[in-house]
Protein backbone atom coordinates (compact mmCIF):
# COMPACT_ATOMS: atom_id res chain seq x y z
CA UNK A 1 0.00 0.00 0.00
CA UNK A 2 2.98 2.51 1.08
CA UNK A 3 4.37 1.50 -2.48
CA UNK A 4 1.30 2.58 -4.08
CA UNK A 5 1.64 5.88 -2.64
CA UNK A 6 4.89 6.53 -3.05
CA UNK A 7 4.61 5.59 -6.99
CA UNK A 8 1.48 8.17 -7.20
CA UNK A 9 3.42 10.66 -5.17
CA UNK A 10 6.30 10.63 -7.67
CA UNK A 11 3.83 10.45 -10.67
CA UNK A 12 2.62 13.77 -9.68
CA UNK A 13 5.48 15.61 -8.67
CA UNK A 14 6.97 14.51 -12.05
CA UNK A 15 3.95 15.99 -13.76
CA UNK A 16 4.46 19.03 -11.89
CA UNK A 17 7.94 19.43 -13.20
CA UNK A 18 7.28 18.59 -16.80
CA UNK A 19 4.67 21.37 -16.80
CA UNK A 20 6.80 23.84 -15.52
CA UNK A 21 9.43 23.31 -18.03
CA UNK A 22 9.75 25.96 -20.94
CA UNK A 23 7.91 24.76 -23.97
CA UNK A 24 9.06 26.13 -27.58
CA UNK A 25 7.82 24.26 -30.55
CA UNK A 26 7.11 24.81 -34.37
CA UNK A 27 3.64 24.00 -35.62
CA UNK A 28 2.73 24.04 -39.28
CA UNK A 29 -0.62 24.40 -41.00
CA UNK A 30 -0.12 21.55 -43.10
CA UNK A 31 2.56 18.67 -43.38
CA UNK A 32 1.45 18.64 -47.46
CA UNK A 33 0.75 21.10 -49.88
CA UNK A 34 0.63 22.26 -53.29
CA UNK A 35 3.69 24.01 -54.85
CA UNK A 36 1.00 27.09 -55.73
CA UNK A 37 -0.27 27.02 -52.16
CA UNK A 38 1.33 28.73 -49.05
CA UNK A 39 1.77 26.96 -45.36
CA UNK A 40 1.62 28.72 -42.34
CA UNK A 41 4.43 28.12 -39.58
CA UNK A 42 4.06 28.92 -35.80
CA UNK A 43 7.42 29.32 -33.41
CA UNK A 44 5.51 29.27 -30.14
CA UNK A 45 6.76 29.49 -26.29
CA UNK A 46 5.02 29.20 -23.10
CA UNK A 47 7.52 31.86 -21.35
CA UNK A 48 8.60 35.37 -22.85
CA UNK A 49 11.70 35.05 -24.68
CA UNK A 50 14.36 37.72 -26.22
CA UNK A 51 16.94 37.73 -29.55
CA UNK A 52 14.14 35.09 -31.45
CA UNK A 53 16.57 34.09 -34.61
CA UNK A 54 14.11 32.42 -37.17
CA UNK A 55 15.25 29.99 -39.47
CA UNK A 56 16.29 30.75 -42.80
CA UNK A 57 13.94 29.09 -44.31
CA UNK A 58 16.05 28.00 -47.60
CA UNK A 59 13.73 25.94 -49.39
CA UNK A 60 10.84 28.68 -49.08
CA UNK A 61 10.27 32.06 -49.94
CA UNK A 62 8.86 34.37 -47.13
CA UNK A 63 5.87 36.14 -48.14
CA UNK A 64 4.30 36.99 -44.44
CA UNK A 65 5.47 37.84 -41.34
CA UNK A 66 7.00 37.54 -38.94
CA UNK A 67 3.57 38.29 -37.05
CA UNK A 68 3.84 38.67 -32.99
CA UNK A 69 1.12 37.28 -31.17
CA UNK A 70 0.59 37.67 -27.43
CA UNK A 71 -2.03 35.98 -25.35
CA UNK A 72 -2.69 35.40 -21.64
CA UNK A 73 -5.46 32.99 -20.30
CA UNK A 74 -6.78 31.54 -16.89
CA UNK A 75 -7.16 27.80 -16.97
CA UNK A 76 -8.65 26.06 -13.66
CA UNK A 77 -6.88 29.04 -11.73
CA UNK A 78 -3.22 28.95 -13.63
CA UNK A 79 -2.27 31.40 -15.69
CA UNK A 80 -1.29 30.42 -19.16
CA UNK A 81 1.19 32.85 -21.39
CA UNK A 82 1.49 32.07 -25.09
CA UNK A 83 4.00 33.94 -27.21
CA UNK A 84 3.95 33.15 -31.33
CA UNK A 85 5.92 34.28 -34.50
CA UNK A 86 4.54 33.28 -37.01
CA UNK A 87 5.73 33.24 -40.91
CA UNK A 88 3.48 32.68 -44.47
CA UNK A 89 6.00 30.99 -46.55
CA UNK A 90 5.58 29.89 -50.31
CA UNK A 91 7.84 26.71 -51.36
CA UNK A 92 10.09 27.10 -54.11
CA UNK A 93 10.44 23.58 -55.94
CA UNK A 94 8.33 20.21 -55.89
CA UNK A 95 9.96 17.31 -53.15
CA UNK A 96 10.63 16.72 -49.74
CA UNK A 97 11.27 19.99 -48.04
CA UNK A 98 12.22 21.17 -44.25
CA UNK A 99 11.84 23.96 -41.66
CA UNK A 100 15.49 24.72 -39.33
CA UNK A 101 15.50 25.12 -36.05
CA UNK A 102 14.54 28.59 -34.34
CA UNK A 103 15.99 29.77 -31.37
CA UNK A 104 15.02 31.93 -28.41
CA UNK A 105 16.59 33.06 -24.95
CA UNK A 106 14.63 32.26 -22.45
CA UNK A 107 16.18 33.32 -18.70
CA UNK A 108 19.99 33.32 -20.44
CA UNK A 109 19.13 30.18 -21.65
CA UNK A 110 19.02 29.03 -25.41
CA UNK A 111 15.99 27.03 -26.50
CA UNK A 112 15.68 25.56 -30.05
CA UNK A 113 12.57 24.32 -31.78
CA UNK A 114 13.12 20.58 -34.23
CA UNK A 115 13.31 20.70 -37.82
CA UNK A 116 9.63 20.31 -39.67
CA UNK A 117 9.64 18.63 -42.66
CA UNK A 118 6.89 18.89 -45.01
CA UNK A 119 6.07 18.08 -48.59
CA UNK A 120 5.34 19.77 -51.54
CA UNK A 121 3.23 18.62 -54.48
CA UNK A 122 2.72 19.58 -57.91
CA UNK A 123 0.26 22.64 -58.30
CA UNK A 124 -3.85 22.32 -57.74
CA UNK A 125 -6.35 23.10 -59.46
CA UNK A 126 -8.26 24.81 -56.56
CA UNK A 127 -5.74 26.02 -53.83
CA UNK A 128 -7.34 24.98 -50.54
CA UNK A 129 -5.08 27.82 -48.71
CA UNK A 130 -7.84 29.57 -46.49
CA UNK A 131 -5.38 31.72 -44.93
CA UNK A 132 -5.12 34.34 -48.09
CA UNK A 133 -7.49 37.40 -46.11
CA UNK A 134 -5.17 36.65 -43.26
CA UNK A 135 -2.13 36.63 -45.01
CA UNK A 136 -3.13 40.37 -46.88
CA UNK A 137 -4.60 41.33 -43.18
CA UNK A 138 -1.48 40.93 -41.58
CA UNK A 139 0.65 42.06 -44.07
CA UNK A 140 -0.53 45.10 -44.82
CA UNK A 141 -1.60 46.42 -41.20
CA UNK A 142 1.36 47.20 -38.39
CA UNK A 143 1.16 48.33 -34.74
CA UNK A 144 4.54 50.21 -34.15
CA UNK A 145 5.38 51.42 -30.75
CA UNK A 146 7.95 54.42 -31.25
CA UNK A 147 10.09 55.53 -28.04
CA UNK A 148 12.12 58.83 -28.24
CA UNK A 149 14.84 58.10 -26.05
CA UNK A 150 15.96 53.89 -24.87
CA UNK A 151 18.65 55.44 -22.64
CA UNK A 152 17.03 58.19 -20.61
CA UNK A 153 18.65 59.38 -16.80
CA UNK A 154 16.27 58.45 -13.93
CA UNK A 155 13.00 61.10 -14.30
CA UNK A 156 14.02 61.94 -17.49
CA UNK A 157 11.18 62.51 -19.64
CA UNK A 158 11.08 60.11 -22.62
CA UNK A 159 7.42 59.79 -25.35
CA UNK A 160 6.14 56.78 -26.35
CA UNK A 161 3.99 57.30 -29.59
CA UNK A 162 1.67 54.33 -30.75
CA UNK A 163 1.32 54.47 -34.60
CA UNK A 164 -0.63 52.06 -36.68
CA UNK A 165 -0.09 51.93 -40.27
CA UNK A 166 -2.30 50.47 -43.12
CA UNK A 167 -1.20 49.82 -46.60
CA UNK A 168 -3.14 50.90 -49.28
CA UNK A 169 -3.98 47.48 -50.37
CA UNK A 170 -6.70 47.60 -47.43
CA UNK A 171 -8.39 49.94 -45.31
CA UNK A 172 -9.67 49.66 -41.39
CA UNK A 173 -13.40 50.09 -40.18
CA UNK A 174 -12.78 49.90 -36.60
CA UNK A 175 -10.51 49.43 -34.24
CA UNK A 176 -10.36 48.66 -30.29
CA UNK A 177 -7.96 48.23 -27.42
CA UNK A 178 -7.48 44.45 -26.12
CA UNK A 179 -4.99 45.15 -23.83
CA UNK A 180 -3.40 48.51 -22.03
CA UNK A 181 0.00 48.73 -21.16
CA UNK A 182 0.67 48.97 -17.49
CA UNK A 183 3.55 51.25 -16.62
CA UNK A 184 4.89 49.68 -13.48
CA UNK A 185 7.77 51.32 -13.29
CA UNK A 186 7.47 54.69 -14.36
CA UNK A 187 5.19 57.86 -13.78
CA UNK A 188 2.84 57.80 -16.84
CA UNK A 189 0.68 60.30 -18.14
CA UNK A 190 -1.25 59.71 -21.32
CA UNK A 191 -1.80 63.15 -24.16
CA UNK A 192 -5.35 63.49 -24.87
CA UNK A 193 -5.93 63.29 -28.60
CA UNK A 194 -8.82 64.98 -29.69
CA UNK A 195 -9.29 64.28 -33.15
CA UNK A 196 -7.55 60.84 -34.85
CA UNK A 197 -5.97 62.38 -38.18
CA UNK A 198 -4.98 59.92 -41.32
CA UNK A 199 -1.62 60.82 -42.45
CA UNK A 200 0.93 59.38 -44.96
CA UNK A 201 4.02 58.10 -44.66
CA UNK A 202 6.03 54.74 -45.11
CA UNK A 203 7.11 51.68 -43.37
CA UNK A 204 10.12 49.87 -44.53
CA UNK A 205 10.30 51.79 -47.30
CA UNK A 206 6.81 51.51 -48.90
CA UNK A 207 4.08 54.19 -49.00
CA UNK A 208 1.38 53.53 -46.01
CA UNK A 209 -0.87 55.50 -44.47
CA UNK A 210 -1.15 55.90 -40.63
CA UNK A 211 -2.77 57.35 -37.70
CA UNK A 212 -1.25 58.14 -34.57
CA UNK A 213 -3.87 56.23 -31.63
CA UNK A 214 -1.82 57.04 -27.90
CA UNK A 215 0.32 58.88 -27.16
CA UNK A 216 2.28 58.86 -23.32
CA UNK A 217 4.62 60.59 -21.44
CA UNK A 218 7.00 58.51 -18.67
CA UNK A 219 9.20 59.12 -16.56
CA UNK A 220 11.20 56.28 -15.54
CA UNK A 221 11.67 55.51 -11.44
CA UNK A 222 14.18 53.10 -11.51
CA UNK A 223 17.30 52.49 -12.85
CA UNK A 224 18.30 49.83 -15.24
CA UNK A 225 16.62 47.64 -18.09
CA UNK A 226 12.49 48.57 -17.82
CA UNK A 227 10.54 47.03 -20.22
CA UNK A 228 7.83 49.14 -21.91
CA UNK A 229 4.61 46.87 -22.42
CA UNK A 230 3.19 46.17 -26.02
CA UNK A 231 -0.68 47.80 -26.96
CA UNK A 232 -2.93 45.45 -28.05
CA UNK A 233 -5.75 46.41 -30.70
CA UNK A 234 -7.96 43.81 -32.41
CA UNK A 235 -8.62 45.56 -35.59
CA UNK A 236 -11.35 45.02 -38.19
CA UNK A 237 -9.59 45.05 -41.92
CA UNK A 238 -11.66 45.23 -44.92
CA UNK A 239 -9.17 43.06 -47.64
CA UNK A 240 -10.21 42.47 -51.06
CA UNK A 241 -11.77 38.96 -52.16
CA UNK A 242 -11.30 37.40 -55.33
CA UNK A 243 -14.82 37.39 -55.98
CA UNK A 244 -16.39 40.93 -57.85
CA UNK A 245 -19.71 42.52 -58.08
CA UNK A 246 -21.96 43.40 -61.12
CA UNK A 247 -19.55 46.28 -61.96
CA UNK A 248 -16.34 44.29 -62.01
CA UNK A 249 -14.98 45.73 -58.35
CA UNK A 250 -13.63 43.82 -56.09
CA UNK A 251 -15.79 42.68 -53.01
CA UNK A 252 -14.06 43.46 -49.57
CA UNK A 253 -13.94 40.87 -46.75
CA UNK A 254 -13.53 42.01 -43.41
CA UNK A 255 -11.36 40.03 -41.20
CA UNK A 256 -10.34 40.84 -37.69
CA UNK A 257 -6.78 40.84 -36.54
CA UNK A 258 -5.22 41.32 -33.04
CA UNK A 259 -2.24 43.17 -33.57
CA UNK A 260 0.34 44.47 -30.85
CA UNK A 261 3.20 46.39 -30.59
CA UNK A 262 6.39 45.00 -29.47
CA UNK A 263 7.91 45.30 -26.06
CA UNK A 264 10.76 47.97 -25.58
CA UNK A 265 13.60 47.85 -23.77
CA UNK A 266 14.93 50.86 -22.10
CA UNK A 267 18.10 51.40 -19.97
CA UNK A 268 17.87 53.66 -17.52
CA UNK A 269 21.20 55.19 -16.10
CA UNK A 270 21.51 56.28 -13.06
CA UNK A 271 22.11 59.95 -11.75
CA UNK A 272 26.04 61.07 -10.78
CA UNK A 273 26.88 60.26 -7.34
CA UNK A 274 28.00 63.95 -6.62
CA UNK A 275 24.66 65.07 -5.77
CA UNK A 276 24.67 68.78 -3.62
CA UNK A 277 23.15 68.45 -0.46
CA UNK A 278 20.06 70.33 -1.14
CA UNK A 279 19.06 68.46 -4.65
CA UNK A 280 15.31 66.50 -3.89
CA UNK A 281 15.38 64.62 -6.95
CA UNK A 282 14.44 67.47 -9.81
CA UNK A 283 15.78 66.41 -13.22
CA UNK A 284 15.49 68.96 -16.44
CA UNK A 285 15.97 72.87 -16.89
CA UNK A 286 14.47 75.34 -14.16
CA UNK A 287 14.55 78.52 -13.25
CA UNK A 288 14.46 79.07 -9.22
CA UNK A 289 12.70 82.12 -7.36
CA UNK A 290 11.88 83.32 -3.32
CA UNK A 291 9.16 86.47 -4.01
CA UNK A 292 7.21 88.58 -1.46
CA UNK A 293 4.31 90.66 -2.97
CA UNK A 294 4.95 93.41 0.48
CA UNK A 295 8.45 94.11 2.33
CA UNK A 296 6.59 96.90 4.33
CA UNK A 297 3.71 96.15 6.76
CA UNK A 298 2.56 97.25 10.37
CA UNK A 299 2.66 94.22 12.79
CA UNK A 300 -0.59 92.17 12.86
CA UNK A 301 -0.47 92.85 8.87
CA UNK A 302 0.06 89.78 6.31
CA UNK A 303 2.06 89.23 3.28
CA UNK A 304 2.51 86.38 1.01
CA UNK A 305 5.78 85.09 0.09
CA UNK A 306 6.45 82.68 -3.17
CA UNK A 307 8.92 79.75 -3.54
CA UNK A 308 8.21 78.85 -7.19
CA UNK A 309 10.63 76.54 -9.79
CA UNK A 310 9.18 77.00 -13.32
CA UNK A 311 10.75 75.16 -16.70
CA UNK A 312 10.49 72.23 -18.48
CA UNK A 313 11.18 68.73 -16.50
CA UNK A 314 9.58 66.60 -13.54
CA UNK A 315 7.95 69.24 -11.59
CA UNK A 316 5.27 67.03 -10.31
CA UNK A 317 8.41 64.61 -8.64
CA UNK A 318 10.43 66.45 -6.59
CA UNK A 319 9.84 68.77 -3.46
CA UNK A 320 10.70 72.40 -3.21
CA UNK A 321 12.77 73.60 -0.22
CA UNK A 322 11.70 74.91 2.88
CA UNK A 323 11.23 78.71 3.58
CA UNK A 324 12.56 80.00 7.25
CA UNK A 325 12.04 83.10 8.92
CA UNK A 326 12.62 84.76 12.23
CA UNK A 327 10.23 84.18 15.27
CA UNK A 328 8.86 87.04 15.19
CA UNK A 329 7.50 86.46 11.80
CA UNK A 330 4.53 84.35 11.98
CA UNK A 331 4.59 81.56 9.56
CA UNK A 332 1.91 79.44 8.41
CA UNK A 333 2.10 76.14 6.47
CA UNK A 334 2.79 76.75 2.52
CA UNK A 335 -0.16 76.19 0.01
CA UNK A 336 0.86 74.61 -2.68
CA UNK A 337 0.14 75.31 -6.37
CA UNK A 338 0.95 73.48 -9.95
CA UNK A 339 0.37 75.19 -13.17
CA UNK A 340 1.82 72.55 -15.40
CA UNK A 341 1.31 71.07 -19.42
CA UNK A 342 1.96 67.68 -20.62
CA UNK A 343 2.88 67.72 -24.24
CA UNK A 344 5.72 65.94 -26.13
CA UNK A 345 8.64 67.43 -24.75
CA UNK A 346 7.36 65.99 -21.14
CA UNK A 347 5.68 68.49 -18.50
CA UNK A 348 6.17 72.18 -19.02
CA UNK A 349 4.98 74.99 -16.15
CA UNK A 350 5.37 75.67 -12.60
CA UNK A 351 5.44 74.72 -9.39
CA UNK A 352 4.64 77.43 -6.16
CA UNK A 353 4.08 77.39 -2.43
CA UNK A 354 2.38 80.11 -0.86
CA UNK A 355 3.61 80.95 2.46
CA UNK A 356 1.18 83.52 4.21
CA UNK A 357 3.48 85.60 6.60
CA UNK A 358 2.34 87.78 9.75
CA UNK A 359 4.90 90.01 11.78
CA UNK A 360 4.08 90.11 15.54
CA UNK A 361 6.74 92.65 16.46
CA UNK A 362 8.15 96.33 15.03
CA UNK A 363 11.59 96.10 13.41
CA UNK A 364 13.68 94.97 10.46
CA UNK A 365 13.97 90.83 9.44
CA UNK A 366 15.66 88.99 6.92
CA UNK A 367 14.11 86.26 4.93
CA UNK A 368 16.95 84.20 4.44
CA UNK A 369 18.25 83.42 0.84
CA UNK A 370 17.09 79.51 -0.26
CA UNK A 371 19.11 77.46 -2.81
CA UNK A 372 17.46 74.83 -5.26
CA UNK A 373 19.77 72.28 -6.62
CA UNK A 374 18.55 69.73 -9.97
CA UNK A 375 20.10 67.80 -12.53
CA UNK A 376 20.21 68.60 -16.40
CA UNK A 377 20.29 65.73 -18.32
CA UNK A 378 21.40 67.87 -21.99
CA UNK A 379 24.65 68.80 -20.08
CA UNK A 380 24.84 65.62 -17.54
CA UNK A 381 25.73 67.75 -14.77
CA UNK A 382 24.13 69.44 -11.27
CA UNK A 383 22.92 73.29 -11.14
CA UNK A 384 22.19 75.45 -8.42
CA UNK A 385 20.40 78.67 -8.01
CA UNK A 386 19.93 80.64 -5.41
CA UNK A 387 17.45 83.52 -4.07
CA UNK A 388 19.07 86.56 -2.60
CA UNK A 389 18.16 87.38 0.86
CA UNK A 390 14.59 89.63 1.24
CA UNK A 391 14.27 92.54 4.18
CA UNK A 392 10.64 92.77 6.02
CA UNK A 393 10.58 96.36 7.37
CA UNK A 394 7.89 96.31 10.49
CA UNK A 395 6.80 99.98 11.15
CA UNK A 396 3.86 99.70 13.84
CA UNK A 397 4.02 97.52 16.78
CA UNK A 398 5.50 96.34 20.25
CA UNK A 399 9.24 96.64 19.76
CA UNK A 400 11.06 93.43 18.96
CA UNK A 401 12.60 91.80 22.59
CA UNK A 402 9.56 94.00 24.68
CA UNK A 403 7.38 92.22 27.29
CA UNK A 404 3.60 92.79 26.07
CA UNK A 405 3.56 94.81 29.65
CA UNK A 406 6.71 96.45 29.29
CA UNK A 407 6.42 100.76 29.32
CA UNK A 408 8.90 102.22 26.89
CA UNK A 409 11.56 105.07 28.67
CA UNK A 410 9.47 108.59 28.93
CA UNK A 411 5.92 107.32 28.28
CA UNK A 412 3.60 107.56 31.09
CA UNK A 413 0.87 105.44 31.95
CA UNK A 414 -3.24 106.90 30.76
CA UNK A 415 -5.90 105.86 32.03
CA UNK A 416 -8.75 105.13 29.23
CA UNK A 417 -12.46 106.41 30.08
CA UNK A 418 -14.98 104.50 29.09
CA UNK A 419 -18.41 105.16 28.31
CA UNK A 420 -20.25 102.53 27.21
CA UNK A 421 -20.12 102.60 23.64
CA UNK A 422 -17.84 99.66 23.22
CA UNK A 423 -20.54 97.34 23.84
CA UNK A 424 -22.87 98.83 21.64
CA UNK A 425 -22.59 95.78 19.33
CA UNK A 426 -24.19 93.67 21.72
CA UNK A 427 -28.15 93.53 21.67
CA UNK A 428 -29.50 94.12 25.38
CA UNK A 429 -33.30 94.78 24.36
CA UNK A 430 -35.57 92.25 22.50
CA UNK A 431 -37.72 92.00 20.36
CA UNK A 432 -40.23 89.13 20.54
CA UNK A 433 -43.07 88.57 18.33
CA UNK A 434 -45.95 86.19 19.72
CA UNK A 435 -46.69 83.21 17.22
CA UNK A 436 -50.65 83.13 15.67
CA UNK A 437 -52.06 81.68 17.82
CA UNK A 438 -54.67 80.49 15.56
CA UNK A 439 -55.70 76.71 15.89
CA UNK A 440 -54.62 74.55 12.62
CA UNK A 441 -57.79 72.45 13.40
CA UNK A 442 -59.89 73.71 10.60
CA UNK A 443 -57.55 75.89 8.50
CA UNK A 444 -57.24 75.26 5.05
CA UNK A 445 -53.71 73.18 5.43
CA UNK A 446 -55.72 70.88 7.40
CA UNK A 447 -58.32 70.58 4.89
CA UNK A 448 -55.32 69.71 2.05
CA UNK A 449 -53.73 67.56 3.94
CA UNK A 450 -56.88 65.80 4.84
CA UNK A 451 -58.35 65.20 0.75
CA UNK A 452 -54.78 64.46 -0.51
CA UNK A 453 -54.73 60.80 0.47
CA UNK A 454 -58.42 60.26 -0.85
CA UNK A 455 -57.18 62.17 -4.34
CA UNK A 456 -53.47 60.51 -4.66
CA UNK A 457 -54.27 57.02 -3.99
CA UNK A 458 -57.08 56.45 -6.66
CA UNK A 459 -54.55 57.24 -8.97
CA UNK A 460 -51.75 55.28 -8.09
CA UNK A 461 -54.15 51.95 -8.43
CA UNK A 462 -55.08 53.60 -11.81
CA UNK A 463 -51.71 53.82 -12.77
CA UNK A 464 -50.47 50.33 -11.19
CA UNK A 465 -53.40 48.72 -13.85
CA UNK A 466 -51.95 50.67 -17.07
CA UNK A 467 -48.48 49.16 -16.19
CA UNK A 468 -49.91 45.74 -15.86
CA UNK A 469 -51.95 46.33 -19.04
CA UNK A 470 -48.46 47.38 -20.99
CA UNK A 471 -46.73 44.58 -19.31
CA UNK A 472 -49.26 41.61 -20.40
CA UNK A 473 -49.08 43.49 -24.17
CA UNK A 474 -47.14 41.14 -25.31
CA UNK A 475 -47.23 41.99 -28.58
CA UNK A 476 -46.89 45.54 -27.89
CA UNK A 477 -44.28 45.15 -25.77
CA UNK A 478 -42.15 43.52 -28.97
CA UNK A 479 -43.27 45.60 -31.07
CA UNK A 480 -41.27 48.58 -29.18
CA UNK A 481 -38.51 46.80 -28.01
CA UNK A 482 -37.84 46.01 -31.87
CA UNK A 483 -38.37 49.22 -33.01
CA UNK A 484 -36.16 50.96 -30.03
CA UNK A 485 -33.23 47.78 -31.00
CA UNK A 486 -33.86 48.99 -34.59
CA UNK A 487 -32.87 53.12 -33.98
CA UNK A 488 -30.45 51.86 -31.92
CA UNK A 489 -28.06 50.22 -34.17
CA UNK A 490 -28.86 52.91 -36.86
CA UNK A 491 -28.46 56.11 -35.02
CA UNK A 492 -25.14 55.89 -36.62
CA UNK A 493 -26.16 55.97 -39.87
CA UNK A 494 -28.90 58.82 -39.06
CA UNK A 495 -25.99 60.68 -38.06
CA UNK A 496 -24.61 61.06 -41.24
CA UNK A 497 -27.79 61.29 -43.13
CA UNK A 498 -26.58 63.80 -46.37
CA UNK A 499 -23.03 62.39 -46.42
CA UNK A 500 -23.68 59.50 -49.14
CA UNK A 501 -20.34 57.36 -48.39
CA UNK A 502 -20.15 57.77 -44.56
CA UNK A 503 -24.33 56.84 -44.26
CA UNK A 504 -24.20 53.72 -46.25
CA UNK A 505 -21.14 52.60 -44.76
CA UNK A 506 -22.27 53.00 -41.13
CA UNK A 507 -26.05 51.67 -42.39
CA UNK A 508 -24.28 48.36 -43.93
CA UNK A 509 -22.23 48.14 -40.52
CA UNK A 510 -25.55 48.34 -38.54
CA UNK A 511 -27.13 45.98 -40.61
CA UNK A 512 -23.95 43.10 -39.84
CA UNK A 513 -24.24 43.82 -36.61
CA UNK A 514 -27.74 43.28 -35.83
CA UNK A 515 -27.35 40.42 -37.53
CA UNK A 516 -24.12 39.64 -35.50
CA UNK A 517 -26.12 40.12 -32.01
CA UNK A 518 -29.37 38.47 -32.93
CA UNK A 519 -28.20 35.15 -35.07
CA UNK A 520 -24.86 35.24 -33.45
CA UNK A 521 -22.92 34.17 -36.48
CA UNK A 522 -19.28 36.22 -37.59
CA UNK A 523 -18.68 38.49 -39.96
CA UNK A 524 -17.09 36.56 -42.55
CA UNK A 525 -19.80 34.29 -42.87
CA UNK A 526 -21.77 37.23 -43.98
CA UNK A 527 -22.45 37.16 -47.39
CA UNK A 528 -26.00 37.52 -48.59
CA UNK A 529 -26.40 34.10 -49.77
CA UNK A 530 -25.28 33.03 -46.44
CA UNK A 531 -27.49 35.23 -44.97
CA UNK A 532 -30.68 34.84 -47.14
CA UNK A 533 -30.28 31.19 -45.87
CA UNK A 534 -30.25 31.66 -42.19
CA UNK A 535 -33.04 33.82 -42.52
CA UNK A 536 -35.48 31.43 -44.68
CA UNK A 537 -34.36 28.53 -41.82
CA UNK A 538 -35.32 30.53 -38.69
CA UNK A 539 -38.88 30.96 -40.92
CA UNK A 540 -38.57 35.00 -41.76
CA UNK A 541 -41.38 36.17 -44.30
CA UNK A 542 -40.07 36.18 -47.77
CA UNK A 543 -40.67 39.78 -48.18
CA UNK A 544 -38.79 40.71 -45.24
CA UNK A 545 -35.98 38.65 -46.08
CA UNK A 546 -36.08 40.20 -50.01
CA UNK A 547 -36.28 43.88 -48.17
CA UNK A 548 -33.12 43.01 -46.01
CA UNK A 549 -31.30 41.62 -48.68
CA UNK A 550 -32.32 44.70 -50.93
CA UNK A 551 -31.12 47.34 -48.53
CA UNK A 552 -27.58 45.36 -48.60
CA UNK A 553 -27.22 45.58 -52.31
CA UNK A 554 -28.21 49.38 -51.90
CA UNK A 555 -24.99 49.93 -50.10
CA UNK A 556 -22.83 47.98 -52.24
CA UNK A 557 -24.59 50.20 -55.23
CA UNK A 558 -24.07 53.44 -53.56
CA UNK A 559 -20.35 53.52 -53.59
CA UNK A 560 -20.35 54.03 -57.25
CA UNK A 561 -23.60 55.74 -58.28
CA UNK A 562 -24.72 59.20 -56.66
CA UNK A 563 -27.78 58.95 -54.35
CA UNK A 564 -30.02 61.86 -53.19
CA UNK A 565 -31.13 62.91 -49.99
CA UNK A 566 -34.43 61.72 -50.53
CA UNK A 567 -33.38 58.37 -51.68
CA UNK A 568 -30.78 57.89 -48.18
CA UNK A 569 -33.93 58.77 -46.01
CA UNK A 570 -36.05 56.05 -47.67
CA UNK A 571 -33.36 53.93 -46.87
CA UNK A 572 -33.12 54.60 -43.57
CA UNK A 573 -36.60 54.50 -43.08
CA UNK A 574 -37.35 51.30 -44.53
CA UNK A 575 -34.05 49.96 -42.62
CA UNK A 576 -36.03 50.83 -39.37
CA UNK A 577 -38.76 49.02 -40.70
CA UNK A 578 -37.05 45.67 -41.83
CA UNK A 579 -35.03 45.47 -38.68
CA UNK A 580 -38.32 46.05 -36.30
CA UNK A 581 -40.04 43.16 -38.57
CA UNK A 582 -37.18 40.61 -38.17
CA UNK A 583 -36.75 41.54 -34.93
CA UNK A 584 -40.26 40.50 -34.04
CA UNK A 585 -39.94 37.45 -36.54
CA UNK A 586 -36.91 35.74 -34.99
Amino acid sequence: MKTKYLILSFLLFAAGMLQAQVRFEAKVSREKLGINERLRVDFEMNEDGDNFRPPSFNDFTVVGGPNQRISTSILNGKMEYSKTYSFYLQPKKRGKATIGQAEIEIDDKIYKTSPVAVEVTAAVDKPTDGNNTEITAEDNLHLVAEVSNTSPYLNQAITVVYKLYVSPRVSVSNWRELDSPKYSDFWSQNIDINQLRVEEGEYQGEPYRYVILRKTILYPQKTGELNIEPLTLSVAVDVPSDRRDIFGSRIYKTVNKTVAADNKKIDVKPLPDNKPADFTGAVGNFDFSVTTNKKELNAGESLQAKVQVKGKGNLKLFDLPDLTAPPSLEMYEPERSENVTTNLQGMQGSITETYTIVPTKKGKYPIPALSFSYFDPETGTYKSESSNDIMINVDKGPLAGNEPSGISPGVKKQSIATNGAQFRFIKLDTDLKKINGDDFLGSGGFWAALIAPLVVIPLFILFGKKREERANDIKGNRIRRADKLARKYLSDAKRNLGDQKEFYLALERSLHNYLKAKLHIQTSEMSKERIQGILRERAVDEAAVEDFIGLLASCEFARYTPASSDAMQQDYEKAVQVISTLDKQL
